[in-house]
């Protein structure tokens, strides 16, 4: 399982290195379904698209519910760089993701376990596995690098 995460995850830095280098903040995202096959990839464009909703999440969500045909995201699995915030992770759990596997905590944002918990409460008819830390350190320092040039 770990090998494949990290597999999955080093698509999803790609993505984010891609928003960065575009100006966005360097997050990216990988659908995966049960099966392994890639749904979808996507990164931040929220710029871009002057769009708010334009999160490398969000993206993939509905690229991968239009591949599919279904808005019900069954049984799939979503690689991100950074804990998604409190839209993506609603958007998430009305998709029926199963599992959500990110890098880098997001202590201002996220909603995956830091900041708020979304994939675990018990007040929502879905639950999100999580699991975390996978490339952590790769995932941090991107989006740490980002955000210290655009200071200088």
């Amino acid at each position: 399982m770990i090998k494949k995460n990290e597999k999955f995850m080093r698509m999803a830095l790609s993505q984010a290195e891609k928003a960065g280098q575009s100006g966005e903040v360097p997050v990216g995202a990988i659908l995966v379904s049960k099966n392994g096959e890639i749904l979808a990839a996507a990164c931040n464009q929220t710029i871009g698209r002057t769009d708010p909703s334009a999160h490398a999440e969000m993206l993939a969500l509905r690229a991968a519910a239009k591949k599919i045909n279904n808005y019900r995201l069954l049984n799939t699995t979503l690689y991100v760089t950074v804990e998604p915030c409190i839209m993506c992770m609603g958007a998430l759990v009305h998709a029926r993701v199963a599992r959500v596997v990110f890098g880098a905590w997001d202590k201002k944002w996220g909603a995956a376990g830091s900041l708020y918990d979304l994939a675990g409460d018990e007040r929502l008819n879905h639950r999100i596995e999580i699991i975390t830390g996978v490339m952590e350190k790769d995932c941090r320092t991107l989006m740490q690098n980002f955000f210290r040039a655009k200071r200088n």
